[in-house]
């Protein structure tokens, strides 16, 4: 066990590759908050989008290209649409900012169909009901159908958001040092292949239970609160 702690202390400590783990956790969480802000605005957007126009014939234009967007992103695997964003659609740009829009693109088609979903869950008479109270469609679905919807949606939404998190390990491959990027210049550099590696599978751990420990912790609250 002395043993062991003592190639830690080689590999992290006295090497001083402590700090670029730090810095790599701290990217991971940047792009992880980042691309989750991004995805949670456009998919909600899609999703409601979408959702109004199944109904209205003008709109339907606009729902086909945005049911096109969601099939091709989700078409298309994450590595290669962060590499065809970094070397084609933003070269100028920093591999950080290419990683937040690139997995919040990425995310907002998957989000997108988890909150159509929820919307759909919610009875199709709660749209009838506020209508006839002379509510548009718009206002039904900000009013009622929504908030209805939270509890369906929070779930799959906190699996995207552990997704995601999980996802920004490819970052790497357009020139951020993220959490597994650092994990890997260390190996590489300290000739450690064990501890490097097992502790950033470690804190992906950690983040995840943290993570799913709260969203626990809301879909309690969202329980106790239909009660009432």
């Amino acid at each position: 066990m002395s043993a062991w702690f003592a190639k830690l202390n080689e590999t992290f400590i006295a090497s001083g590759y402590y700090r670029l783990m730090l810095d790599g956790f701290k990217n991971t969480i940047i792009i992880t908050l980042g691309a989750l802000a991004i995805s949670i605005v456009l998919g909600s957007l899609i999703a409601v989008i979408r959702y109004l126009g199944e109904d209205v014939p003008a709109m339907k234009p606009i729902v086909k290209v945005l049911t096109f967007y969601v099939n091709v992103i989700r078409g298309i695997p994450v590595v290669v649409l962060l590499l065809i964003f970094y070397f084609v659609i933003m070269k100028a740009s920093e591999g950080l900012v290419v990683g937040i829009i690139t997995f919040g693109i990425n995310s907002s088609a998957y989000m997108s169909e988890l909150i159509r979903g929820g919307i759909n869950s919610v009875d199709k008479g709660q749209m009838e009901a506020g209508r006839s109270l002379g509510m548009s469609r718009l206002q039904c679905t900000r009013r009622i159908i929504f908030p209805q919807a939270i509890r369906y949606i929070l779930p799959a939404v906190g699996n995207e958001l552990i997704a995601l998190l999980k996802e920004t390990s490819v970052a790497g491959y357009v020139a951020v040092v993220d959490l597994t990027r650092a994990g890997n210049l260390v190996r590489n550099n300290t000739y450690d292949a064990v501890n490097p590696l097992l502790l950033v599978a470690i804190t992906y751990l950690i983040m995840v239970f943290g993570l799913d420990a709260l969203l626990r912790k809301m879909e309690r609250r969202l329980a106790r609160n239909d009660k009432r």
